[in-house]
Order: structure tokens, then C-alpha cells, then sequence
């Protein structure tokens, strides 16, 4: 898939989305951003973007439910979709709280805690994006 990839940032920062956008730009990447859960999953149509990376505590809806929404049958074209999660939150406790609330795991490609080195981004993205 390469650099020529379109990634969708979802976090409610804009000082995060816009670092985000400015790393993965850089490279090559199409960025394109949302705000909030309810934006992204409004955006994913027509987007149509090859990876995901989504933070969890988020005003509206949160990553934990665009990571349950993006499970409905209605959206099953999305089901496939790469997801990294970018939280500042640690691994463990999201692992759990989406535990309780689905009685299932959080089904993610990866997990990276904020802070984040550009470097250690760009090449989880990289390495995702080219399995």
C-alpha cells in the first residue's frame, strides 16, 4: 500500500491532530481528520481511509464506541479496517474497560501511548499498512 495510503486521525486535540497530520504528511501519507467518533464514523464513507488511528477519550463518542460501531453488521465494509490506538491512557485499563462494557477484546492492530516519538509512529503505521 505505501505512503500513498489515506489515514484518518480521530482525536479530539487539535494540536494532536495537527502534529499527526505534519508526521504522517511527511511521509507521504493523505491525512484527513475528525474531531470526534460521531465525525469519524460520518466521514468513513466517503473518506475512505486505509488506516485508523484513534484515540479513546473523546467528547460525543469515544474510541471505545466507534470501535464497537465499526463491529455492527451495518458497517461490515469497515470490519477489515487497520485501527491504531493513540491514548494517553495505558494499554491495560483500555484492554479492561472494553472488556466490561462488550464482553469481548479490543480488537486493534495496535496500541501506542501518548506521548509518541514521530519516529515509532511512522513505522507502526508502515508496518501495518504493508501486511
Amino acid at each position: 500500500m505505501g505512503t500513498n495510503a489515506k489515514i484518518m486521525v480521530v482525536d479530539d486535540d487539535p494540536d494532536m491532530r495537527e502534529t499527526l497530520e505534519m508526521i504522517l504528511g511527511s511521509a507521504g501519507y493523505q491525512v484527513v481528520t475528525a474531531c470526534n467518533g460521531e465525525e469519524c464514523l460520518a466521514k468513513l464513507k466517503e473518506e475512505r481511509p486505509d488506516l485508523l488511528i484513534l484515540d479513546l477519550l473523546m467528547p460525543k463518542m469515544d474510541g471505545f464506541e466507534v470501535c464497537k460501531a465499526l463491529k455492527d453488521p451495518r458497517r461490515a465494509q469497515y470490519a477489515h479496517m487497520p485501527i491504531i490506538i493513540l491514548s494517553s491512557v495505558r494499554e491495560g485499563v483500555s484492554q479492561r474497560r472494553y472488556e466490561l462494557e462488550t464482553g469481548v477484546q479490543l480488537d486493534v492492530d495496535d496500541y501506542v501511548e501518548k506521548p509518541v516519538e514521530s519516529k515509532v509512529l511512522l513505522e507502526r503505521v508502515g508496518r501495518i499498512l504493508n501486511k
